[in-house]
């Protein structure tokens, strides 16, 4: 079996974890074939300005599609809600931290309320700038594009004074220490599908029966009462939305939100609901929150962005 993954440490970290749990199903000798995607090529350029949906998933999809591999590990939260025709997500595993940390110099600037006004803090992500922005309007957020250890090297460096990161990639790469603060719900909420793995396949390969055994069934319900509400908001990776659903024993307790680009408006809520359905749950949160006004926030937020710079192939 030919795993296709993108080339970063994590990328690859997560797919010999795969690589090797495949192993321990009874499936011999898998092999990695690596591939740059549009969002690892552009990196002078935001992420919201290249385009919204598959800058990180794309070309490791058409390697299934086109035949030159036969699955894809991808970190759920760069996966669209809608994968392209002919392909399925097989297998989802059990999740990590989903938090989002801060990762800052040593001394006074450990934790995200003890930053001084005007501290330079660096994301990629207008989900995370926009909470920044609602938390802390005194520091001076800024654009920051690379992979785990790129960012975490310009806090060291201080080209910035900190920069958030996801938890689970730096527990993933042995750098947990790393964090200073963990930003956690409901104040703070992380990107849907934060600290899973998804395993994509051509829907058509009969090894995916095999490769599904992989699968951790509340990871799933949760998650996908996550994407259900991203899907419903008609949101991408590149929207400032978040959302976290935790599964209890059958249950599943989902938090949602929408913000403004500036901070400046947050409107959120909470739902309840089984596993039996976690895509109505989704929705029906999704809806709540658009009764509440979050299209036009959302409208706001997509004729500010404008048509990409960068537009993805």
């Amino acid at each position: 079996m030919r795993i296709v993954t993108r080339g970063s440490a994590l990328a690859l970290w997560q797919a010999n974890y795969v690589r090797d749990a495949l192993v321990g199903a009874g499936i011999a000798d898998p092999i990695t074939v690596v591939v740059r995607t549009t969002g690892d090529r552009v990196q002078d350029v935001p992420l919201a300005r290249i385009g919204d949906r598959g800058l990180f998933t794309r070309e490791v999809d058409d390697a299934l599609l086109d035949g030159r591999a036969d699955l894809a590990v991808h970190s759920l939260k760069d996966v669209p809600t809608v994968l392209p025709d002919g392909l399925g997500i097989v297998a989802i595993l059990e999740r990590s931290d989903p938090s989002d940390v801060l990762v800052a110099r040593a001394g006074e600037l450990g934790r995200l309320h003890s930053l001084p006004p005007g501290a330079r803090v660096g994301t990629s992500s207008l989900r995370r700038r926009a909470q920044l922005a609602a938390l802390r309007p005194d520091l001076d957020i800024v654009d920051l594009r690379g992979n785990v250890d790129t960012r975490i090297a310009r806090v060291h460096e201080g080209v910035v004074d900190a920069a958030i990161l996801a938890r689970a990639g730096l527990l993933r790469l042995g750098r947990a220490k790393e964090a200073s603060d963990v930003l956690s719900a409901p104040e703070w909420l992380p990107a849907v599908g934060q600290g899973a793995l998804a395993l994509v396949m051509r829907s058509d390969d009969p090894a995916g029966a095999r490769v599904a055994a992989l699968e951790h069934p509340p990871t799933r319900a949760a998650v996908t009462a996550e994407r259900s509400f991203l899907r419903r908001l008609e949101g991408g990776c590149q929207v400032p939305i978040g959302a976290l659903a935790v599964w209890r024993s059958g249950a599943i307790e989902l938090q949602g939100a929408v913000f403004s680009l500036q901070g400046d408006i947050r409107i959120a809520a909470g739902a309840i609901g089984t596993d039996a359905d976690p895509e109505g749950l989704g929705e029906r949160l999704a809806e709540r929150l658009l009764d509440d006004g979050a299209d036009r926030v959302l409208e706001a937020v997509r004729a500010a962005a404008g048509a990409p710079e960068v537009p993805a192939p």
